[in-house]
């Protein structure tokens, strides 16, 4: 299989295409092991790693259905390949493909990605956990 037949499959499945348990567990393997090193290599360049990496926590949670876990899993699986449609490396447009499924994943799944992934997303970047209480006082 090519890069690109499997960067077309990957797009698929993160479209909501069925996939099998055994897919499933070996993308869930992939994401783990390939995407904290990716994101750390390209976070700067990266205008979506809040949704990024609080999608990776969704992807990751167990309570997550396994339906929506597949669509997110895809979608990372695609962001870490490291040949896709439009190469990373293309400044300016190299995340384009990449920021385009997300957006969609992410859009048809939002209702799953909860305040806890969001927050331990705020935490893995370092960033101010958001106010989540109903005055603005924490």
């Amino acid at each position: 299989m090519t890069a690109f037949e499997d960067a077309a499959g990957l797009r698929e499945a993160a479209m909501g295409r069925e996939i099998s348990v055994d897919t499933l567990f070996e993308r869930e393997q992939k994401v783990r092991r390939d995407f904290w090193g990716k994101l750390k290599r390209v976070a700067g360049n990266v205008p979506f790693v809040d949704d990024l990496v609080a999608a990776y926590f969704c992807a990751m949670d167990p309570a997550t259905p396994m339906r929506v876990r597949g669509m997110l899993l895809a979608a990372l699986a695609y962001f870490i390949m490291p040949i896709d449609v439009i190469p990373d490396i293309v400044v300016g447009l190299g995340f384009a493909d990449d920021m385009a499924l997300l957006t969609a994943v992410v859009g048809l799944v939002s209702a799953n990605i909860t305040p806890i992934h969001r927050a331990a997303a705020a935490r893995a970047l370092d960033k101010d956990l958001p106010d989540t209480s109903a005055h603005g006082q924490g």
